[in-house]
């Protein structure tokens, strides 16, 4: 291995060196790798899910929404939304859903990436796993705040209900509706890994800084 390379992705660790500090240079590996298998797995699980309470639907309506589509009652809650001037849900995050699949895949892939990096730049490689759940809120805040401030003028109830911002997270009251949003089983699953990643750079920089130093000294 070149010194460039060494220097580039970090110094590797002697089989000795290894068999004496095992646990120490593992722990690390195998929260990076836990982390890039949750987000894979979050990928098929719903993200984010909501209940409009409204006085004709006395159980509710309920909406999931996947990194990429939508299930549930969401052709009943566009009716509704339709008589305040709100768009339908399935206008909202078009180019967002359209990438997610591949964007997650690739964010989990970086983080397993972060494995084979014995340096700093392991944590440039992690970033994009510790922030994906606060991405996610994010943009899906952008999106509601957007629907919800940007009603139809010429809707039937559009004199009746002022502009508003939906919770991501808990509950809110528009007019006679009530909405309660919640973080669903991937969204859990994306903040656990993140919190591995957290812990996994911890660690990381425990077991590969001394080499780190060494090998610029």
């Amino acid at each position: 291995m070149t010194a460039r390379l060494e220097r580039l992705i970090g110094p590797r660790v002697a089989p000795n060196l290894f068999a004496e500090r095992r646990l120490e240079f593992l722990l690390p590996t195998l929260a990076l790798g836990l982390a890039g298998l949750l987000l894979v797995a979050s990928i098929f699980l719903p993200y984010w899910k909501m209940t409009l309470l409204a006085p004709q639907y006395p159980d509710g309506l309920r909406v999931q929404a996947y990194l990429d589509h939508l299930t549930g009652d969401v052709r009943e809650i566009d009716g509704l939304n339709h008589y305040i001037g709100m768009r339908p849900l399935g206008e909202a995050a078009e180019l967002e859903r359209s990438m997610s699949i591949v964007a997650v895949a690739v964010v989990a892939l970086l983080a397993a990436a972060a494995i084979f990096i014995h340096n700093k730049y392991a944590g440039l490689l992690a970033l994009p796993a510790l922030t994906f759940p606060m991405m996610f809120l994010g943009d899906l805040y952008f999106w509601l705040r957007h629907f919800g401030t940007h009603l139809d003028p010429h809707a039937p109830l559009s004199a009746a209900i002022k502009p508003f911002v939906p919770p991501v997270l808990g509950r809110g009251t528009v007019g006679q509706f009530a909405t309660v949003a919640l973080p669903d089983v991937g969204l859990w699953l994306a903040i656990a890994a993140a919190l591995l990643v957290l812990a996994a750079l911890a660690l990381h920089r425990r077991a590969y800084k001394p080499l780190v130093e060494a090998q610029e000294r």
